[in-house]
């Protein structure tokens, strides 16, 4: 039987996920001076600036059968603008996204960390908007191009400065081309064969920051 409940929840805590990830991408690059994000309208809470067309599809897909991923438009960043220089800057602006999602899960969390009376539909509303932004900052922080921990691993090699670290940060660019084919396959494979690796990597992540979250 189909869940409306759920699907609504479903569907506003991606929605709420994905602007405030988009959100503070854009905003933390123009505050490290690359305006690019802010002339075409883009820092901005406004959910319509920040859907992709298939995005939005696989978002209601998801939210209907809870499998799946949704994903909003990519903020365009112009990396040569940044302060700090281009792989360190964009390390930083990767992370904002991760970063604000923990930030919105920690916040629709504490109600339910304090033991709020709040009714059951609006408590199952703030239940599923911490989960699917703690879900949502795990999964991008896999260091995987084209998700965001590819960018923070490689601001974090930048800014480490050594031979070492120059290797491994140019071996690493070769994933580029492959890393997003990579990832699909991973996810096909994770919800279709029972070949989950990556739920073997983010499930103890995610119930760990969402029992951190909630104070179990």
């Amino acid at each position: 039987m189909f869940d409306i409940q759920g699907f609504i929840a479903g569907a506003l805590g991606i929605l709420l996920a994905l602007d405030v990830h988009e959100f503070f991408h854009a905003w933390v690059a123009d505050q490290l001076g690359d305006p690019t994000a802010r002339y075409l309208g883009r820092i901005s809470l406004n959910p319509l600036v920040h859907l992709d067309p298939l995005g939005t599809v696989m978002m209601v897909f998801a939210a209907m059968t809870g499998r799946g991923i949704g994903w909003g438009k990519p903020v365009p960043v112009n990396p040569r603008n940044l302060r700090y220089g281009p792989r360190v800057g964009m390390g930083i602006v990767s992370f904002a996204g991760p970063f604000a999602n923990l930030l919105t899960a920690a916040a629709f969390g504490l109600p339910l960390r304090l033991g709020t009376d709040l009714p059951g539909t609006l408590w199952l509303l703030f239940f599923q908007i911490m989960l699917i932004n703690v879900g949502l900052a795990v999964f991008n922080l896999i260091p995987l191009p084209p998700l965001d921990g590819y960018g923070v691993l490689q601001g974090i090699l930048a800014s480490m400065r050594g031979p070492t670290s120059y290797r491994l940060s140019r071996s690493l660019q070769t994933l580029e081309q492959q890393g997003p084919f990579l990832l699909f396959f991973l996810i096909l494979a994770g919800q279709f064969i029972g070949l989950d690796v990556l739920g073997r990597f983010m499930d103890p992540l995610v119930t760990f920051l969402s029992r951190l979250i909630l104070g179990i």
